[in-house]
């Protein structure tokens, strides 16, 4: 394991030049000091977890210190926000401090998020308030948990920087880690400015670091795009099998790697709705729960018509086509796994749907029913369940063809148990949990949200003493209204 000192920067992505970013200094945090960090992030870094207690560790994560090495920059891009074009956005509140390179060989982007003003920060600050830099802290290490792709988070710093929102709150920074940061509005900025030789050198790049796999096929850009889709397709299908509302599917918040990335107004779902709206402020529902596989399609075909230029549009709509079906037998396969079915069967995305059109309306809890029903043998679970769904009848017919579609998979009812345990989390990052460490941490009180984070860690597992993580959410719990604002 590395101390601070000792990470190796490589920082491709600068070295592109000042037509892709631009150089910045962090602005450094009054009085920081760290409110929680993952040591399970550090050690993708080989970074020893140690090193969180050294002065040094808050120092540079709060902008007083910077790496000889680093490059810190901040990225241009574009996006459609809202299904509306943006013509110029980029990183307005964080930094690319740089890439490290692991002794496996893999590179980590460093991004330091509310690190101050940059040119891209239109009418904002630049800052970031302790509020949202914890909650993309919590969702970040808590979808890895869970095996849902994300970026990840290092660790957040708290301040006595005053940050101004709807009221007054305290600046802090978050540092975030991913393989990449390019997201689909890196190719539409290039596009939209006809600036369609950098477009190149934006994709030779991207495929060269990230997928190197494409050079290797008679056309490398059309299998680099395959691939996005496919990776996205992947991803949401995992956010619906669990329940995950990211809340602003803008073009540029969509990594180009297919990892959930920029955390605003998420939410898990509490009780099932398929129309549930996590952001305060999209009015319309753009961003539904139900929403975000065809608004992944929509930004898909955003991302295509960037690639224009160098790809066939005919080749562009046909890639385009195996969306839904990529999609489709993702999250089939996940919600198979998730009641207990080790194969597949003709009937399984029907009796899927209609326990969820169950579900809809009768106030279930989505995490835990799946958890419950784990719990004891098909028969005993679904006798306990059944009291919670308003048309008994209907789910009592249901439950039938669940229960003979089950004896027809393994009859051992332990082997049943550990198997839908290892896929359905007793604990999930509800936002009323997340609010109530907000508001310790906001006092100064630090270690509610770093027994939440280490809870949220190990989803899967039994933890004696934490049940109450597990408890259904009060009612005023599932009722919190998040917006963009942080």
């Amino acid at each position: 394991m590395k101390t601070l000192t000792e990470l190796q920067f490589d920082n491709r992505f600068a070295r592109l030049g000042d037509v892709f970013s631009t150089e910045v200094t962090p602005q450094p945090l009054d009085n920081p000091r760290l409110v929680v960090a993952s040591a399970a992030a550090m050690r993708l870094l080989d970074l020893d977890p140690t090193e969180a207690a050294e002065p040094l560790f808050t120092e540079l994560f709060s902008g007083h210190k910077l790496w000889s090495t680093a490059e810190p920059r901040a990225m241009v891009y574009s996006g459609h926000q809202f299904g509306s074009y943006n013509p110029r956005l980029g990183d307005g509140r964080g930094l690319l401090l740089g890439e490290v390179r692991n002794d496996a060989g893999e590179h980590w982007d460093l991004h330091l998020k509310g690190a101050g003003l940059t040119p891209y920060s239109r009418m904002g600050d630049g800052r970031a308030v302790l509020r949202s830099s914890i909650r993309e802290f919590l969702a970040s290490e808590h979808l890895h948990a869970l095996g849902i792709p994300s970026s990840r988070a290092l660790c957040v710093t708290g301040s006595d920087t005053p940050v101004y929102r709807e009221r007054q709150e305290q600046g802090a920074m978050l540092l975030r880690l991913a393989r990449s940061h390019v997201r689909f509005g890196h190719f539409e900025f290039f596009y939209y400015t006809r600036q369609h030789d950098e477009l190149r050198r934006l994709l030779d790049h991207v495929i060269a670091c990230h997928f190197p796999d494409c050079l290797e096929h008679p056309e490398p850009y059309q299998a680099f795009f395959q691939q996005v889709l496919e990776r996205t397709a992947a991803l949401v299908a995992r956010w619906q099998a669990y329940g995950f509302c990211h809340g602003v599917m803008n073009t540029d918040n969509m990594s180009i790697l297919g990892i959930t990335f920029d955390f605003g107004p998420y939410a898990f779902l509490d009780d099932f709705d398929a129309r549930f709206i996590c952001n305060h402020s999209d009015h319309a529902g753009r961003y539904s729960y139900e929403n975000q596989v065809p608004i992944a399609h929509w930004n898909l075909a955003a991302l295509a018509q960037a690639l224009t230029p160098f790809i066939e549009v005919d080749q562009l709509r046909q890639t385009m086509d195996l969306f839904l079906p990529t999609y489709e037998t993702a999250w089939l396969e996940l919600m198979r796994k998730r009641l207990g079915l080790q194969t597949a069967e003709d009937d399984d995305k029907a009796l899927v749907q209609r326990l969820l059109q169950l579900m809809q309306g009768s106030a279930i809890d989505y995490t835990r029913f799946f958890r419950e029903l784990g719990d004891s043998p098909a028969e005993q679970s679904l006798f306990r369940l059944r009291e919670d769904f308003i048309d008994i009848r209907a789910f009592d017919d249901w439950a039938a063809e669940y229960r003979a579609r089950s004896a027809r998979e393994d009859g051992d009812p332990e082997a049943r148990r550990v198997r839908m345990h290892a896929v359905n989390p007793k604990y999930t990052l509800r936002n009323y949990l997340a609010q109530q460490a907000i508001e310790a941490a906001e006092r100064g009180d630090y270690a509610p949200v770093r027994e939440l984070h280490a809870v949220l860690s190990q989803p899967f597992e039994e933890q004696p003493g934490m049940e109450r993580y597990a408890e259904r959410p009060p009612e005023w719990g599932k009722h919190l209204e998040i917006s963009c604002s942080s």
